[in-house]
């Protein structure tokens, strides 16, 4: 395995030995080891300092399943602290079967050109890139196929990722020619402002990932694979419905954040559901069950398509369609279905562009529940980059403040996803604390104040959610860093052998010990360095806060209100 540092100033690229403390790091370990090393905390986001990393997970390009992603890191023009986020796709296996431990970006051009890495056997390559300048993701990856095949990797930004728009992603094509994105934070602005429009990658002649220990890790990949059929949410409730069986349960909880969070229930809240969703996949002869990346055996994604039989969209989330849905009231899906699809090929965020578009309806700008004004905000607006475009791709807390505004849900300027803070309380201590701005993904408390996984704490309560959210999110850092799917953690919480599985995996990949103890050090470790930097770029605890009005406005059904005191969050870190 070895680094490749890709200097955008003078157009070079080094090959160099992975130095020793980074050998048993990947992923979201290593992307944060990096950047708390490497690049100042103040430094502008878009500017020469800055830089992008990809590093494939611990266990990417391995036969474990569900371990194909990569993280994505440097420092986010959202938040302006560090950011990790992670996708699934093609490209983590190739680059680990290719021996790039991580790809580092840095500088930026002196020239007003575009440029395309390529990678392949015999390493990274830049030429200038003109072709694709000003086309959107899908046209991009079909023309990359074009001229290297149906197998090349492409990781890639649309038009607001050039206009360096602050939700502009990565986005990522999947093993059926479509897109998965590096999504949260606006990495997609920082690619933009190296002037790379896209990264090809070519796995023709790549080796396999050295396993020390073949035979342990066979035997710990059975059991992992077995714990992830078993448990009821990873093996029957994710297969079935996608990640959007949570509207009807967040909607019975009374945790569905409904007009701008307002109010936890939505009226009309089956249109939109799961269970809905499903059966008109399958009406359609569109596929309920997908997966993100080969080797998934959760296969939590689906193609949906259009009433012709079209296809429409994929990777079709809870998050998505929550916020399209009860959040800015739509209750057409297929609307919903065409600003994924559209928000796909532009590549932006579509967690900060429904919770934007939320606010977009708050400033009225367009009506509450016009799925058709949203399709046209973002094709025509956001997609072209014209100035209202700009204004709504910088995200959330751009719209606020243009429309001075107060109900803006946002933590470090990233928007507030899926599920209310005040009724569902643990949740609300993760957005207020994690490190990359509010994302439920840090550490979701969903599974144990909802799902009941792991046990169970009140979602209504206060009592242990603060301990909640910082284990999970110790948990998360490390299976963040693994390349494993973030689902994972279901089974993890409730079958001891699992842990101790993706553990074993770990140890016999790199010929080390890990046990529990190991992998809450990697974890505390790696928050650490992630909150050190945010308070090196300027952020305090003052920072870790859920807007006002979650405090001021107890939210129906259950009229819970947001009551944390500052010293009960500040309590988190204390670890």
């Amino acid at each position: 395995m070895h680094i490749v540092r890709v200097n955008m100033s003078d157009l070079t690229v080094k090959t160099e030995d992975v130095p020793a403390e980074w050998k048993t790091l990947g992923g979201r370990a290593l992307t944060t080891t990096i950047v708390a090393a490497e690049v100042k905390p103040a430094c502008h986001p878009l500017g020469p300092n800055n830089k992008l990393i990809f590093a494939p997970g611990m266990l990417s390009g391995t036969p474990a399943a569900n371990s194909g992603r990569m993280s994505c890191g440097g420092k986010s023009p959202l938040t302006y602290g560090i950011k990790e986020s992670n996708a699934g796709g093609t490209t983590a296996q190739q680059f680990a079967k290719l021996g790039i431990q991580a790809m580092i970006i840095e500088g930026m051009p002196a020239e007003d050109k575009w440029y395309r890495l390529h990678v392949d056997k015999d390493g990274v390559t830049i030429h200038e890139e003109t072709d694709v300048v000003g086309m959107q993701n899908f046209a991009v990856i079909a023309e990359m196929e074009e001229r290297f095949g149906p197998k090349v990797g492409v990781m890639t930004i649309g038009i607001p990722g050039e206009k360096r728009m602050a939700m502009a992603n990565i986005s990522v094509k999947d093993p059926d020619h479509k897109i998965r994105s590096h999504g949260r934070g606006g990495m997609g602005a920082v690619m933009g402002s190296k002037k790379i429009k896209c990264i090809t990658v070519d796995g023709t002649g790549a080796g396999k990932v050295e396993v020390a220990d073949p035979d342990r890790f066979k035997k710990a990949a059975r059991v992992f694979a077995k714990a992830l059929l078993d448990h009821p949410v990873t093996g029957q409730g994710l297969p079935t419905y996608g990640t959007n069986i949570l509207v009807n349960i967040l909607h019975e909880a009374g945790g569905l954040p409904t007009k701008n969070f307002r109010y936890g229930q939505w009226e009309h809240h089956d249109k939109v559901s799961g269970e809905t969703m499903h059966d008109t996949i399958v009406e359609r002869n569109g596929h309920p069950k997908h997966g993100c990346h080969a080797g998934c055996l959760i296969q939590c994604s689906q193609v949906y398509n259009d009433k012709d039989g079209n296809y429409l969209t994929s990777g079709f989330e809870y998050e998505t369609i929550w916020g399209l849905g009860a959040d800015c009231l739509i209750e057409d899906l297929d609307d919903i279905a065409t600003c994924d699809n559209i928000m796909d090929d532009i590549g932006v965020d579509s967690i900060e562009g429904v919770v934007t578009m939320g606010v977009v309806m708050e400033a009225g700008i367009i009506p509450w529940g016009d799925g058709k004004g949203a399709i046209r905000l973002l094709r025509e607006e956001v997609g072209k980059g014209t100035p209202l475009g700009h204004i709504i791709g910088n995200g959330t807390g751009s719209v606020g403040n243009a429309y001075g505004l107060r109900r803006v849900p946002v933590v470090k300027n990233q928007g507030i996803p899926a599920y209310d803070p005040r009724s569902v309380k643990g949740i609300g201590i993760t957005y207020a604390t994690s490190t990359m701005g509010a994302d439920h993904t840090s550490g979701y408390c969903i599974a144990t104040n909802i799902l009941k996984c792991g046990g169970f704490v009140d979602p209504l309560s206060k009592e242990g959610q603060v301990e909640l959210s910082r284990n999970l999110q110790i948990g998360t850092a490390y299976i963040d860093s693994t390349g494993m799917c973030v689902f994972v953690a279901f089974p993890m919480l409730d079958i001891p052998e699992c842990a101790e599985a993706l553990n074993e995996m770990v140890a016999a990949r790199y010929g080390i010990e890990l046990d529990n103890d190991g992998v809450a050090e990697l974890g505390k470790k790696i928050l650490k360095l992630e909150h050190e930097f945010n308070l090196a770029a300027g952020m305090s605890n003052v920072d870790d806060r859920l807007p006002e009005f979650f405090s001021l406005e107890p939210v129906p059904p259950h009229n819970a209100i947001w009551d944390f005191t500052d010293e009960e969050i500040d309590e988190f870190w204390n670890f």
